[in-house]
């Protein structure tokens, strides 16, 4: 279910303060309590190393940070809990690919309503780029895009399908727990039989990076006012959502989702009762923790 809430965040990871919806859904480390309430500053602390703030922008993102977790622990954490209970319940009986599917969808509806409300902090900081800052958004970028490819792109098919199998198996350790020799086998048969389709995936990066780009560039250029800026950023974030559904890549997204969901489907069938047990009280640990947050904890 990792897999889902970071592949739809490519323009998220490229605003960061969407980042908040994947350091939740994506239960991403142990304990949510602990990293969410670092979350702000370690947020700032990655904008910046894409933005390079000046002056009174630190002073105006770390506001604007401030406000957004603000909104997202008191309207969203108690939604996401009960979206996490969901997953509990499926996994105590025999979840279907349908299911996974539902769940996807619902994790794409909270991302787009975090992404809407994050539209006028957005337009803040679209508004204060400059010229320079896009210069070094843009080297960022290709500098990420450079360690994606050492990473899942160069050397045999063997060696990327075994990158990508490391990361795979890391999430799924992080919900079941240890596997078994026999276990890792099953899961490297069906991880082989996704499409190896890094090369694309690079393309869908650097497509939405060349548009977050030229949204910036315009913004500063044609010096919009806020109106303005605020729509720009709303369009290109419906744009980008709207691009998984688009003629042109609807297919290659929809074969995307299936052989993950299938997976998915894998592990749970393979899971030991201790692994499921492992994995339900992983995800009673994780809803307490999103409750804890709720309350102000």
């Amino acid at each position: 279910m990792k897999n889902f809430s970071m592949r739809d965040g490519a323009f998220r990871r490229v605003f960061a303060l969407l980042l908040l919806a994947m350091t939740v859904m994506a239960a991403g480390c142990s304990s949510i309590r602990f990293s969410y309430n670092q979350g702000d500053t370690l947020l700032y602390w990655w904008m910046n190393s894409y933005v390079d703030f000046e002056g009174q922008q630190a002073d105006v993102a770390k506001r604007d940070i401030k406000a957004v977790f603000q909104w997202h622990r008191k309207t969203e954490l108690r939604d996401y809990a009960a979206l996490l209970g969901t997953f509990k319940r499926q996994l105590a009986g025999n979840p279907t690919q349908a299911d996974l599917l539902g769940d996807y969808r619902e994790i794409r509806v909270r991302a787009d309503r975090l992404g809407q409300r994050a539209v006028p902090e957005l337009t803040t900081l679209a508004m204060s780029i400059t010229p320079e800052q896009i210069t070094h958004l843009e080297r960022k970028f290709k500098d990420k895009n450079d360690e994606y490819r050492r990473k899942f792109m160069d050397g045999s098919a063997d060696k990327r399908q075994r990158a990508r199998f490391k990361k795979s198996m890391e999430q799924m350790e992080l919900w079941f727990g240890n596997f078994s020799s026999e276990q890792e086998a099953t899961l490297r048969r069906a991880s082989d039989l996704r499409p190896l389709d890094n090369i694309l995936w690079l393309e869908e990066r650097q497509y939405r990076q060349r548009r977050v780009l030229a949204v910036l560039q315009e913004i500063q250029q044609k010096k919009l006012n806020r109106e303005q800026t605020s729509a720009r950023v709303a369009g290109l974030m419906r744009e980008l959502s709207a691009r998984m559904d688009s003629p042109e890549r609807k297919g290659f997204y929809d074969a995307s989702i299936d052989h993950t969901t299938k997976f998915i489907l894998t592990a749970i069938r393979i899971a030991t009762p201790q692994q499921k047990a492992h994995a339900q009280e992983r995800i009673q640990g994780w809803i307490g923790d999103l409750e804890a947050l709720a309350a102000g904890k």
